[in-house]
Formats: structure tokens, C-alpha cells, sequence
């Protein structure tokens, strides 16, 4: 993965496409989790398998369970990794289902697990997909085309009350009611199918003073839909506790979030796992209530400026990683 969301697909040099975001870091902090046995990692957005590929090369004993809900990612990533297949296992599902993957394979802990959210660099450079606001297409920008509703779905057949609350949540957009109440009037003369039609529509309803100052006026109302149409928040809410629920005592856990909804669910769950629940005022831990989780990295980190500059998709980057240094209260 490793996509910032919100980045337009014609944006950047062409050599930073498919450029693994932060890899020497991430393969730096799963290191000790990972060497000198045979280890299994979770790389729960395997994408085009750039992490995977340089973890697995950096292991010779490592064991991979990649996941990815893009049939197509898939294909290519095994294309990638195929000099590893002895060692990879190659799931299509989407990451909230880890613990069920996991169950099916026979592997009740593991050592590593690594997320790496947003959309793919595969997903965006496409132009059938409909998730770039820079080139005209139908509006799916559904990461499995295989089901679930599209982007014009939820444009043509969302209440205007329910698509603001998408637009205002997931894409933290200030003018989501006037945005819904346009999108209703033009549904009503005929159903948004394109793209382009879907820009039009949001230079017209966003103020001309907020398109000076806030960016491209349609950022973050495809932010939103891409989000609902894909259930990415609900998902990961799911994903990050049973990842750590997973995780081998000595094992680590490495998130890679492109904007704050995502970082703020992956920072909530990693400091509640981290703290003890011991009462205060107490000398000693209670038995089973110390912290589960060590915080390996101090806040979020970011990429640094050579690399943003390089690679515009590491841009808005916030990695976390924590340790697994117990096992969860009976």
C-alpha cells in the first residue's frame, strides 16, 4: 500500500510510484522480532509486496501470511514474490479477518505484524478504479471490485442527512451539508456516474475562497467516499486489536497511517494496550494488570524530507510500533 489518500495519481516523478514508504525504518523495527528463527509476519496490506519483498529477503527464515482485499494486488505482489513462495502465504481477504486467516493456516501467535494503510499505488494509477480526482472515470473506488456498493451507489441512494455525515466524518470536510444538498438536486435530474461530474459539482458548491487556501476542492470528498465504500475505519477498528491480540509475546506491531482518522484508532488502541490497569496509588502491579505493550516509537513518526521529496506519497506519514511484553489478563 503506502498510497497517501488524498494524493493526486499524476502528481510526482514516476520513479516514486510503487516506492515502499519508510522501508528501512520498517524493516529496521520488526528486526528484532524477526531474526535469527523462524518467524512469521503479518503483512495485513500486502499491496505490491515492496515491505514484504525486502522483509523476506532480510529473513531467510521468515514466513509471510500476506493479505490484501485487491484481487489484482494480489496477482502482481505474488509475480514479486514468487522467489519466496515456499515461504508465503497469499490471502485475499481484508485485514479485520486476520484472526480468522490465521486460524485457517494453523498459526495461533505470530511475530510481526504490519499495516500499511490508504490506497494503493496500484488502485490510484488506475484510472477504471475511479479513486483519482485527477482523471475521469466511473465512481467505484472499491478496492475489491468484486462486491459491495460503489462511490456513485452511495452518491445516488444516501439520504443528503447520511451522506454529510460521511462526507463531514470521513473526510473531515467543512461544507459536507452544502455538498449533500448539491449531489441531491443533481441526482434528482439524472444519477452521477463520472468523475469528472462528481469535480464539477464540488467546484460549484465550494466556496471560491476555501478553493483558494484549502487544496483541490473534491480531496476530501473522495477521501470520504473511498472510505465508506470500503468500510476502511470499521475494518481497521477490528484489525489493530486482533493484531496485537495475535501477536507473540516479543512480537511487533508497525502501522504506517496517512491521515489522522486512521492514526487516531491505531494511537488509541496502542497507548490502552500499553498502560497498566493497575489502580493508582497501589505499590505493586496487580498480577494481570500490568501494561501488554511496550511503545517502540516516541508519538508518530514521520518521513523525512529527502524522502517526502523523493516519494510525495510518504508526505503524510505517521508510523507507530509497539512490542507485545505480555500476554492479555485471563
Amino acid at each position: 500500500m503506502g498510497q497517501h489518500p488524498d494524493a493526486d495519481a499524476a502528481g510526482g516523478p514516476a520513479g516514486a510510484r510503487h516506492v515502499p514508504v519508510l522501508l528501512p525504518r520498517v524493516v529496521q523495527l520488526l528486526e528484532p522480532a524477526l531474526r535469527d528463527r523462524p518467524a512469521v509476519l503479518v503483512d495485513a496490506t500486502l499491496g505490491l509486496g515492496g515491505h514484504a519483498a525486502a522483509l523476506l529477503s532480510a529473513h531467510p527464515r521468515l514466513t509471510l501470511v500476506g493479505l490484501d482485499r485487491d484481487p489484482e494486488a494480489l496477482a502482481l505482489a505474488g509475480r514479486r514474490l514468487v522467489a519466496f513462495s515456499d515461504r508465503t502465504h497469499l490471502v485475499h481477504a481484508v485485514y479485520d479477518r486476520i484472526a480468522d486467516v490465521l486460524g485457517e493456516l494453523g498459526l495461533p501467535r505470530v511475530d510481526g505484524v504490519l499495516f500499511d494503510l490508504g490506497v494503493s499505488s496500484l488502485q490510484l494509477d488506475a484510472d477504471e478504479r475511479g479513486f483519482s480526482y485527477a482523471r475521469d472515470a466511473d465512481l467505484d473506488m472499491r478496492m475489491d471490485q468484486s462486491t459491495g456498493p460503489t462511490a456513485a451507489d452511495v452518491l445516488n441512494t444516501y439520504s443528503v442527512p447520511e451522506l454529510a455525515r460521511v462526507l463531514r466524518e470521513y473526510g473531515e470536510e467543512r461544507f459536507a451539508s452544502r455538498i449533500a444538498a448539491a449531489v441531491a438536486r443533481r441526482r434528482a435530474r439524472s444519477p452521477l456516474r463520472r468523475s469528472a461530474e462528481l469535480v464539477e459539482l464540488l467546484y460549484e458548491a465550494v466556496p471560491a475562497a476555501s478553493r483558494r487556501t484549502g487544496g483541490h476542492p473534491a480531496k476530501r470528498t473522495f477521501q470520504a467516499l473511498r472510505i465508506e465504500v470500503n468500510g476502511e475505519l470499521d475494518a481497521l477498528q477490528t484489525a489493530v486489536p486482533a493484531a496485537i491480540d495475535a501477536l507473540a509475546v516479543g512480537g511487533r506491531i508497525v502501522v504506517l497511517a496517512y491521515h489522522s482518522l486512521e492514526d487516531r484508532i491505531v494511537k488509541r488502541e496502542l497507548a490502552e494496550r500499553a498502560r497498566s490497569r493497575t489502580p493508582e496509588g497501589l505499590p505493586v502491579e496487580l498480577p494481570g494488570h500490568g501494561p501488554e505493550l511496550r511503545l517502540v516509537t516516541r508519538g508518530a513518526e514521520v518521513a523525512g524530507d529527502d524522502e517526502a521529496a523523493d516519494n510525495p506519497r510518504a508526505a503524510s506519514v505517521r508510523l507507530r510500533a509497539a512490542e507485545r511484553i505480555a500476554e492479555a489478563a485471563a
